[in-house]
């Protein structure tokens, strides 16, 4: 057992068929390397509590057990409870019901055993070419960002969990996505000065953790490396905004970390930089060994130790963190859930809403053909129905648009293919709902009415819905 290994995080993954069996080679490997934790994605609330208490067991010291909750646990644990995005949430304006947000994930989060939430987004959104930011920000104005911040920091560390705000120095001035290659901002750090206040706000509030971006900042460090491995950078975060907390970087499957060095490389380059915690590298056994093997050459010994003291200290701190007996994902949280999807959803263009039944409902999905799945489509057509709405031919023609941000997607705007099947729908259509990016309304021609609903996800899906119905009745 290695106590490098603490510094590690791999992946763990639910497969509809296999659920965690599949995994259960690389538990028992890792577990005996004695890594710090996992990051879990996806699987039933019920299954996971199931692993997460057999992982607890099994481990020879406490656990971090992370997941990804930008929007709520269900954004991985698909019974649980969904919440609207940030930029949802940065439209409503209240910070209260961002920090009841916060809470409600913290309380699910942790009746499934997850301790460590990679979350909020701290980005601006201030550049319309960014392929991965987008609606996961609560906005573009520095401040009201840190305002939404800490009060989603403070609700959730104060339900239990720890927080990690991301993706330090901040990522919304990228127009690439790190997954894919090294996005380079070049804009000095007196111009950066904006993006860092959610950050500072963010340790003001008390996260206990700042996830690095793995993006160049190439007029702050000319050495061309991205923050996760950049001293300089990672210095300041310490220095000037005074954190103390563990410093954790991005997914290591990403060619922003890895490419140029491989990932065995990139971690030692990222410990001996000041990251402190390792998300998700592929090959946890070569990523321990390249570790041991650099300590006191080009990782030394007085900063692996305090990295290791670092994770140590936060897994021991969340020990005793209260675990509900059961999954919490009642009435309650559905009921605010859906009370603050239905505040989002807003007309972006056309106030004349003239609707006929029934509805013929046509989708563009400009998500579709990535490297992942795509959820339901057909849940706003259900809840329709299920509301008394005629579904079909003869009426009123409604455009749902789905165009998240997603991983490898590569681009901020509908692409060719959407803007072609939007060119043969939209004359004669009486309503667009765009789940994405309002910014996105400017690529949509016509003079019909357009309402937002930010993100394909099933709670906003209904939420608009709603807004239909409300508007036949």
């Amino acid at each position: 057992m290695s106590a490098l290994a603490r510094l590690v995080f791999p992946a763990l993954r639910w497969r509809a068929r296999t659920g965690f069996d599949h995994e259960r080679r690389r538990i028992e490997e890792t577990l005996r390397l004695g890594v710090g934790g996992y990051t879990l994605f996806g699987g039933p609330s019920a299954a996971v509590r199931a692993l997460t208490q057999d992982l607890t067991v099994a481990a020879p010291h406490p656990l971090l057990i992370a997941s990804d909750l930008e929007r709520g646990a269900s954004q991985q644990f698909p019974d649980l409870t969904h919440l609207p995005p940030p930029a949802a949430l940065g439209f409503i304006g209240r910070p209260d019901l961002t920090a009841r947000c916060g809470a409600v994930t913290a309380a699910e989060a942790l009746s499934v055993g997850v301790n460590w939430v990679y979350a909020p987004v701290a980005d601006l959104d201030v550049e319309p070419e960014n392929p991965i930011v987008q609606t996961r920000s609560f906005g573009d104005e520095p401040a009201a960002v840190g305002e939404h911040v800490a009060a989603w920091i403070r609700a959730a560390e104060g339900a239990g969990v720890a927080t990690s705000a991301k993706h330090y120095p901040g990522h919304g001035r990228t127009t690439a996505d790190s997954h894919d290659t090294l996005p380079d901002v070049r804009q000095p750090l007196e111009v950066l000065g904006a993006d860092l206040q959610p950050f500072a706000a963010a340790v003001a509030a008390g996260t206990r953790s700042v996830m690095s971006a793995h993006v160049a900042y190439s007029a702050w460090d000319p050495s061309g490396a991205p923050a996760s491995l950049s001293a300089g950078i990672l210095s300041y975060l310490r220095r000037e905004l005074r954190f103390d907390g563990v410093v954790v970087s991005d997914a290591l499957i990403m060619e922003g970390a890895v490419r140029g060095r491989g990932e065995s490389g990139a971690v030692v380059e990222a410990v001996a930089a000041g990251v402190d915690a390792l998300l998700y590298p592929r090959d946890t056994p070569s990523v321990v060994r390249a570790l041991d093997a650099a300590l006191g050459t080009r990782l030394p010994r007085a900063r692996a130790d305090d990295a290791v003291a670092r994770v140590t200290g936060l897994a021991e701190s969340l020990r005793a963190a209260p675990r509900p007996a059961a999954p919490l994902a009642g009435n309650d949280h559905a009921a605010f859930a859906d009370a603050v999807a239905d505040l989002a959803v807003h007309t972006l263009r056309g106030e004349q809403l003239a609707l006929r039944q029934p509805l013929a409902v046509a989708i563009v999905d400009d998500d579709v053909g990535g490297p992942y799945t795509v959820g339901r489509r057909d849940l706003l057509a259900r809840a329709l129905r299920d509301g008394g709405i005629a579904i079909g031919a003869g009426g009123s023609r409604v455009i749902l648009i789905y165009a998240e941000p997603r991983s490898w997607k590569g681009r901020a705007w509908l692409g060719a293919r959407s803007l072609d099947a939007l060119a043969r729908l939209v004359p004669g259509a009486s309503l667009v709902i765009l789940f994405g990016h309002p910014r996105l309304v400017t690529q949509i021609a016509g003079e019909m009415p357009i309402i937002c609903a930010f993100h394909g996800q099933p709670l906003m899906q209904r939420a608009a819905a709603r807004w239909v119905m409300g508007r036949l009745s």
